[in-house]
C-alpha cells in the first residue's frame, strides 16, 4: 500500500498534486459529458430512433460501464492506477471515434450499439481508478472531503461543463462538432491525470495468476464477508438512478408538454449540477464534523432526492413554462444530491484493509445505475408515462433511506451497545 506520510496526516488540507488531479478529472469528464443531456432527443429527432431504441443504446452503454466500474477498483490494486487509466483513455477515444464515423454519420443503429458501449469502458477505468488512488492517499479524517472534491470535479465536468458548453456552442459548431470537440477535452484531461498518478501502486498484489484471480473476485466476496459493503453498493445504485434517467425522458416531456427548448433544458440541467458542485465542497465538511456520514446520506441524500424528484416533475404542472422556477427547483435538487457524497468514505471505512475491493462495489453500483435507469425508462415509458417514472425513481430514493439504517460504522454500533447496557442497568436499578 502506498502509505500516507506523517506530514500528510498532519495537514488539514488536500495535497496540491491531488487537487491538480481533480482538475484533470473535470476536463476528462467534460469531454465525456458533452452529449449526455441532448443525445437522446438528437437520436430520436435527427437519427430516426424510437424512445425504446435510444433507451436500449444507453442500457447497453450502462451494462458495459457497470462491469468496467467494478473491475476498475480491483484492477487498480493489481496493476496500479496508471495502467488502468491508460486503458480507459484509449477505449474512450476508440469508442467515440467509431461511434461518430460508423454509427451517426452512417445512420447505422447496429454500429451505434457496440461503439457507444465500448466507450462505456472509458471513464470508469480512468476516473474510478483515480478515486481508489485518492482513498489510499487521504487520511481518514479528511477522506469524505477528498471524495467530495473528486465528485465535485466529476460532476462539474460531466454535467456543468457538459451542459453549458453545448448550450452555447451547438449553434456555432453543431452536434457533430460537439462530439469531435469531446475528443480534445478527454485527451487533455487524460494526459494530465496520468501525469498526476505516475507509476505509484496503491495495493500490494504481486502474487501468481491464482492470487490475481482471487483479487478480481474480491469485490464480490467482500459483499459476503461484509454485507454492509453490499448495502452501500445498492445505495450507490439508487444515488444515480434517478438523475441518470432524467436526461433520457424528461427533456422530451418538457419540450412536448411545455415547449421548453433544448437550450433551456441544458441550462437548467447545468445549473442543477453547478449547485451540486458548490455544495459538494460544503456538505462533506459538515458531514465530517457534525452530521455524520450515515445521517447525511440517509436524510439529505435519500429522503431529499425522493422529495425533489417529485417537485421537479410537478413544478411545470403548477407554473407552466417558467424557466426561472424550474431553475430554482433544479438548484435545490442539486444541493440535496450532495447528501450521497459521504457514501464512498463510509463504505471505504467499513473495509479499511480492502479499500480497493470496497470501492469496486461502490463503483459497480454507480455503473449499474446507468444500466438500470435507461432500462426502466425503456420498459415503462409507454405504460406509465413520465409521471409514473417520476414516482418510480422517487420511491427508489426513499428506499435508500431505509437501507442506510443498517450502514453503521463499528464505533456507532459500540455506542449503541453502550447505551443499551446503560439503559438496562438503569432499569434494574429502578
Amino acid at each position: 500500500m502506498n502509505a500516507i506520510t506523517e506530514q500528510q496526516q498532519k495537514r488539514a488540507g488536500l495535497p496540491g498534486k491531488m487537487i491538480f488531479g481533480f482538475v484533470a478529472i473535470l476536463i476528462f469528464m467534460a469531454g465525456d459529458g458533452l452529449e449526455h443531456a441532448w443525445l437522446s432527443p438528437y437520436l430520436i429527432n435527427h437519427q430516426g430512433l424510437t424512445v425504446q431504441q435510444a433507451a436500449t443504446l444507453f442500457t447497453a452503454y450502462g451494462a458495459v460501464l457497470a462491469l468496467a466500474a467494478y473491475f476498475s477498483g480491483v484492477l487498480t490494486e493489481i496493476w496500479g492506477p496508471r495502467k488502468v487509466m491508460v486503458i480507459g483513455l484509449i477505449t474512450w477515444l476508440a469508442g467515440q471515434i467509431l461511434f461518430i464515423e460508423l454509427g451517426l454519420k452512417q445512420h447505422n443503429y447496429a454500429a451505434m450499439l457496440p461503439t457507444y458501449a465500448l466507450r462505456g469502458i472509458g471513464y470508469p477505468f480512468f476516473c474510478y481508478s483515480f478515486l481508489v488512488w485518492v482513498t489510499y492517499r487521504s487520511p481518514q479524517r479528511i477522506l469524505a472531503s477528498a471524495v467530495g472534491f473528486f465528485w465535485a470535479a466529476w460532476s462539474g465536468g460531466l454535467y456543468v461543463v457538459g451542459s453549458y458548453f453545448p448550450a452555447f456552442m451547438t449553434d456555432k459548431i453543431g452536434y457533430m462538432g460537439l462530439l469531435w470537440s469531446a475528443v480534445a477535452w478527454v485527451l487533455v484531461g487524460g494526459i494530465a491525470g496520468l501525469i498526476v498518478v505516475g507509476n505509484v501502486k496503491v495495493g500490494v498484489n504481486n502474487g501468481d495468476a491464482k492470487d490475481k484471480l482471487k483479487s478480481l473476485l474480491s469485490g464480490f466476496t467482500i459483499c459476503i464477508e461484509k454485507p454492509k459493503v453490499a448495502i452501500g453498493g445498492l445505495v450507490r445504485i439508487i444515488n444515480s438512478v434517478g438523475v441518470g434517467a432524467l436526461p433520457i425522458f424528461f427533456p422530451l416531456y418538457l419540450a412536448s408538454e411545455y415547449k421548453y427548448s433544448t437550450g433551456e433544458w441544458l441550462t437548467i440541467w447545468g445549473t442543477f449540477w453547478l449547485a451540486n458542485i458548490i455544495f459538494n465542497l460544503v456538505i462533506p465538511y459538515i458531514s465530517d464534523r457534525w452530521l455524520g456520514w450515515r445521517n447525511t446520506v440517509m436524510w439529505l441524500g435519500s429522503v431529499g432526492c425522493g422529495i425533489m424528484t417529485l417537485v421537479l416533475f410537478y413544478t411545470p404542472h403548477v407554473v407552466g413554462h417558467n424557466f426561472w422556477a424550474m431553475t430554482a427547483v433544479a438548484i435545490i435538487f442539486g444541493i440535496v444530491l450532495c447528501g450521497f457524497v459521504p457514501l464512498s468514505a463510509l463504505v471505504a471505512a467499513l473495509a479499511p484493509e480492502q479499500k480497493g475491493s470496497a470501492m469496486a462495489i461502490v463503483s459497480f453500483g454507480a455503473g449499474m445505475s446507468y444500466f438500470i435507469a435507461p432500462a426502466i425508462v425503456g420498459l415503462f415509458i409507454n405504460s406509465i408515462g413520465a409521471e409514473g417514472l417520476a414516482w418510480v425513481f422517487s420511491i427508489l430514493y426513499f428506499s435508500g433511506a431505509v437501507l442506510m439504517k443498517f450502514m453503521k460504522l463499528p464505533y456507532e454500533e459500540k455506542q449503541e451497545e453502550g447505551k443499551e447496557k446503560l439503559s438496562e442497568r438503569t432499569a434494574r436499578a429502578n
